[in-house]
C-alpha cells in the first residue's frame, strides 16, 4: 500500500469500518459472514491499482501517471467510508423512513467524511505529490459520479478531475456505464468465500484481457470478445448472491426488525458532535463528527441500555437474539407486465389483509405484515448490461465492437429483471400465521400472481369457510 493509502487507513474515519459488517443482517443468518467494510475497501483499493497499472502498462500512450494512479486507490479504499450501522439497512431502510424529505444514500456520506477526514487529520495531500483542488474533485468522482448527470446524453465533458482523454478512469471503482468494477470483482470473491458459497466468477481473467479503446470519441475499457460469456457469468453471479445471501428472507426479516428497533430508539439517543452538540441516528448524517461514531455497537447500545424510553426497542433486539423473529408467509414474483408500482407499494398491506371474504375473521391488520417488493436484476434495471460493454477482437485490439446476446450463447436469459414480493406477519402465534398464508395466497391469486411455492398445502375452498368460533 501507498504512505498515504496506509495514512488514510490509520484515521479514526477509516477505522469505524471495522465495525460495520458488510453484510449487514446476513450474520444472523449465515455465521460466517463476519466480514467487514474495513477488509472490503482495502481489497478494492488493491484491485483499482490493479487495474489501473494493467492498462498503464499495456498501453502507455494513455499517459496514465502516479497521480492517476494514486487517485484511483484512494477512490478504491474511500468508496464505502459513508457507510454506517448495518451497511444497506441505514440509508436503504432507516433513513428513507425517518428523513423522507432528504434524498440521501451512503454516496453522500462517503465524500462528506472524505473531506472531514482529510481536514480533521490534517492531511498533507500535496506532500504526495497530489494537486488540489483538482485532485481531491477527481477522487470523489470516481466515488460517487459528476455533478450533473448528463454524460451519456453528448453534453459537454461533466467531470472536473479529468479531462475525457482520461474517462476510462471514471469506470475503475464505480462504472456507472456498464455496471463491471473492481467494487464487484472484490465484494464478490470476498462474500462468496465468507457465505460458503462458490464463486464461478474469476476476475483475473477479465484482468487479462482489459484494455482501452475510443468509442464515439470517448475512451473507454474494453474487453476481448471472448471473455463475453465470463462477464455474463459476472452479473449471473451478482443475481445468485442477491437472491440466496442479500435478499434472503430471514435476512430480510431481521433487517426489518432492526429498522423498527432503530426507529423506536432514534428519539431516545444522542450522540455527540460538532461543537457538542447532540444529534439522533437519523441527524446524524448532517454532522460527520457525530456521524464517525455510527457503528453496528448501536445494537448493544440500544439492547444493553438503561432508558426505559428504549424498552419496547429493546423487546425486539431481543426477539432477535432469541429467534423468536417474525414469520415469512410467502414469497411470489411479478410476471411481465403484472409488476408492482412504486406507488402502489404502500398500500400493499392492506390489500393482503382484505383479499379474503370480509365474514372471515382473521384477526389481522396491516401493521400486522409486512410486504417487501424486491427488484431483481443484472444492475440495470430491465436492460441487458453487456449491450453497454465493448469488446475488441484479436486481429484488430484497438477497434470497438459490440457483440449480441445471441452471438454468445443461445441459452442465456431473455429477462434482465423481475421483482420478488416477500410477505412476512409480525405476530407468531400458529393460527395468525396460517390466517396471514392464506391472505397472502388469496392476494396471489387475486393479483394473478404466482402462487408461493410453500403453499401446496393450502386448499383454496377453505379460504371461503366461515371462521371457528
Amino acid at each position: 500500500m501507498h504512505p498515504l493509502l496506509v495514512r488514510i487507513i490509520d484515521t479514526p474515519q477509516f477505522q469505524r469500518l471495522r465495525f460495520i459488517k458488510q453484510l449487514g443482517g446476513a450474520y444472523f443468518v449465515y455465521p460466517g459472514a463476519s466480514h467487514n467494510r474495513f477488509e472490503h475497501s482495502i481489497g478494492v483499493a488493491h484491485l483499482a491499482g490493479e487495474l489501473v497499472k494493467v492498462l498503464a502498462r499495456r498501453q502507455p500512450e494513455l499517459q496514465v501517471n502516479h497521480r492517476d494512479i494514486l487517485c484511483v486507490q484512494m477512490a478504491g479504499l474511500c468508496h464505502d467510508l459513508g457507510h454506517a450501522p448495518f451497511s444497506h439497512l441505514f440509508d436503504g431502510q432507516f433513513i428513507s423512513e425517518m428523513r423522507k424529505d432528504v434524498k440521501w444514500k451512503h454516496e453522500d456520506a462517503s465524500i462528506m467524511l472524505f473531506e472531514h477526514m482529510i481536514f480533521s487529520n490534517n492531511l498533507d495531500l500535496q506532500s504526495y505529490g497530489l494537486v488540489l483542488p483538482v485532485d481531491v474533485d477527481f477522487i470523489k468522482e470516481l466515488i460517487y459520479g459528476p455533478e450533473r448527470d448528463d454524460a451519456s446524453e453528448g453534453s459537454e465533458w461533466p467531470y472536473k478531475g479529468r479531462s475525457q482523454e482520461k474517462s476510462f478512469l471514471y469506470e475503475i471503482v464505480a462504472n456507472k456505464r456498464t455496471g463491471i468494477d473492481v467494487d464487484k470483482w472484490d465484494y464478490f470473491a470476498r462474500d462468496s468465500y465468507h457465505l460458503g458459497i462458490r464463486n464461478n466468477f474469476d476476475y483475473q481473467r477479465i484482468l487479462k484481457y482489459a484494455r482501452v479503446c475510443e468509442v464515439d470519441k470517448m475512451k473507454v475499457i474494453c474487453f476481448r470478445d471472448k471473455v463475453a460469456g465470463d462477464l455474463y457469468n459476472m452479473f449471473y453471479t451478482r443475481n445468485t448472491l442477491h437472491r440466496r445471501a442479500y435478499q434472503h428472507k430471514v435476512v430480510n426479516i431481521i433487517e426489518s426488525m432492526i429498522t423498527e428497533a432503530m426507529v423506536l430508539a432514534d428519539p431516545h439517543i444522542q450522540i455527540s458532535g460538532s461543537g457538542g452538540e447532540q444529534y439522533r441516528m437519523s441527524t446524524a448524517i448532517d454532522d460527520m463528527e457525530a456521524y464517525t461514531k455510527l457503528t453496528d455497537s448501536i445494537f448493544e447500545q440500544i439492547l444493553n441500555s438503561s432508558k426505559p424510553e428504549l424498552k419496547e426497542a429493546q423487546t425486539i433486539l431481543n426477539n432477535i437474539i432469541n429467534r423468536n423473529l417474525y414469520k415469512c408467509i410467502g414469497q411470489t414474483q411479478a410476471e411481465e407486465g403484472k409488476t408492482i408500482k412504486r406507488e402502489e407499494i404502500a398500500n400493499l398491506k392492506a390489500e393482503v389483509v382484505t383479499a379474503l371474504p370480509s365474514e372471515r375473521d382473521v384477526k389481522l391488520e396491516a401493521k400486522d405484515l409486512i410486504v417487501n417488493v424486491i427488484p431483481m436484476n443484472y444492475g440495470m434495471k430491465e436492460k441487458n448490461p453487456i449491450n453497454n460493454v465493448r469488446f475488441y477482437c484479436k486481429n484488430d485490439p484497438d477497434k470497438a465492437v459490440k457483440i449480441r446476446r445471441e452471438q454468445v450463447s443461445q441459452i442465456l436469459p431473455e429477462r434482465f429483471s423481475e421483482q420478488l414480493i416477500q410477505a412476512y406477519c409480525k405476530k407468531t402465534d400458529n393460527e395468525s400465521v396460517q390466517a396471514a398464508r392464506r391472505l397472502f395466497a388469496q392476494w396471489c391469486t387475486t393479483r394473478k400472481l404466482p402462487k408461493p411455492r410453500d403453499h401446496d398445502d393450502i386448499d383454496p375452498a377453505s379460504m371461503l369457510e366461515p371462521a371457528q368460533e
